[in-house]
This record gives structure tokens, sequence and C-alpha cells, in this order.
């Protein structure tokens, strides 16, 4: 079987912009990128790159006006709350040559959750929002992000970043979900790399990933094919498990076990252990 036939199927892609000079620096774990991957997937929109930047006004500008003329649809998170060094608002606007603004729905929707009278200097600097832009929920703080054309800028929190994805559910045009499936073969990738290329060769509109594993003194690598046809996807599954089998290398269905947290020397990596 083979599947090299191109197609008209439109792709939605998004590009992911992590700012923040603490994600650089070490001091804070990015823990957003992995969601979104999945969330876009699952409203039919393929992350296709992640970029990490400072808070630094021209290099924001710069990184949002390549990525938002290169992709359909462009996210930010971090750098909108309410201290000095929470550039990315005025950032988006310079990008877009729109002024900054303070926006009487973001503020509406932060002072029913504080109060009126609790509306700091630094609170009200978290209802600005380019001139044009719509605000993006938020059910947790009620700090909103917003939106401006392609451009989707979400706070650096993970709870809240998770929140003002679930406000965009369902309202993002998107093509067919990303479907993937598993298997691991207990070979090193140099034994088994001549079938995985040569199956991935014939079936352009499937994805095959390698990821190398070690577990319990075997070494071994979880294969992730990645499609949007899942007739597709299962027959090529199928077709890469039997040709391994063929070589007498013993294959499991989905990921192997979590790895030994520390494995001998990775010299030996591409012994064959079955």
């Amino acid at each position: 079987m083979t599947d090299n036939a191109a197609t008209d199927e439109r792709v939605y892609r998004a590009c992911l912009i992590i700012i923040g000079d603490e994600i650089l620096s070490g001091r804070t774990r990015d823990r957003n990128l992995a969601y979104i991957a999945e969330w876009l997937n699952d409203e039919g929109i393929e992350l296709k790159e992640a970029r990490v930047i400072p808070d630094d006004r021209d290099v924001i500008v710069r990184t949002v006006n390549e990525c938002r003329a290169a992709f359909e649809y462009v996210f930010t998170t971090g750098g909108i709350g309410p201290t000095h060094d929470d550039i990315t608002a005025e950032s988006i606007a310079s990008a877009f040559g729109v002024a900054l603004e303070y926006n009487a729905e973001a503020h509406a929707a932060l002072a029913a959750r504080v109060g009126e009278d609790n509306m700091t200097e630094g609170r009200r600097r978290m209802t600005r929002v380019p001139a044009g832009g719509e605000i993006i929920r938020n059910p947790v703080s009620a700090a909103p992000g917003f939106r401006l054309d392609n451009v989707y800028v979400l706070a650096g929190i993970p709870d809240v970043v998770e929140a003002m994805l679930g406000s965009l559910k369902g309202k993002l045009a998107g093509g067919r979900k990303m479907l993937s499936r598993s298997m691991h073969a207990y070979a090193g990738e140099s034994v088994i790399a001549h079938i995985v290329d040569a199956v991935q060769a014939a079936h352009a509109n499937v994805s095959i990933g390698s990821y190398p594993f070690y577990y319990r003194d075997r070494y071994g690598a979880n294969l992730v094919l990645r499609a949007r046809d899942r007739d597709l996807l299962a027959a090529v599954y199928e077709e890469l498990r039997r040709k391994l089998v063929s070589e007498g290398i013993e294959v499991g269905d989905g990921d192997a076990p979590e790895p030994d947290p520390i494995a001998p020397d990775h010299a030996t990596l591409g012994a064959k252990t079955s």
C-alpha cells in the first residue's frame, strides 16, 4: 500500500511564542507548550513551531510580525500582568501599528471580580488592549487576554492559560484532527532504522517518529505514527508492525513502560537486544 498522492485538504497551522526572561533564565519552567499543542490538535490545528523570546519590545514586535504572516494562528503566553516588565500588550499594539487602550469590557470583567474600589493602577494595566482587539475571557482571575486578527495573547500562568483556551473552544476554524498510534520495539534504533525508513518513504501522508527508551536492561524505540486519515493510519501501523516482527523484533502496542531513571552507557544504544 502506498500513499504518495497530494491532498488538497487544508492544514491549519499555529505558532506559539513563549515570552519571558524567567523562562530563558531557567528560573521558571514552561508548562504551557504541551497543553497548548494538545488543545490545538483537538481543534484541528497543528502546532508547527514554538519560540521562546525575552521581554524585549523589539524582539516581541519582530517575532509576532514574522509569525502572524507565516501561520494561520499565533498564540503568545506571558507578559500581560500588572508590573512594569509585563510589556506584551504594548508590544503587540506596536506590531500592528495601533494604539494601546483601556478596554471597557476588560475593565468591567475585572471590576466585577474585585470591586471597582479595588481597581488599582496595576489592575487597570491588565485591562489594556490594542485598538480593535477582542478580549479572551479568563474565568480564573477575570483579567483577560485578547485577540487581534490571528494573534491570541494569553497569560503565562498555566491554570489561566487553560481557562482562556477553554473560552475559545470551538471558536477557531480548523481541519481534521491529527490522530496517532504508537508501538514499542525492543531493538536499538540502528537495528530497525531500515524498516522504519522504508515504511515512511512509502507513505507521505503518515509521519513516523522514533524515540529511544531504556527499560530493565533492554533498549528499544517507541514508534509513533500520526495521520489525519484513520483507515490509513491503521493500515500503515499494521504494515510497520508486521515488517518488524518478520525480522524477529519483539513489538508491543502502545508506548513502552516508563524508562528506568538511570541507563547504562549510551554507546550501546544501537546494539540489537532481541
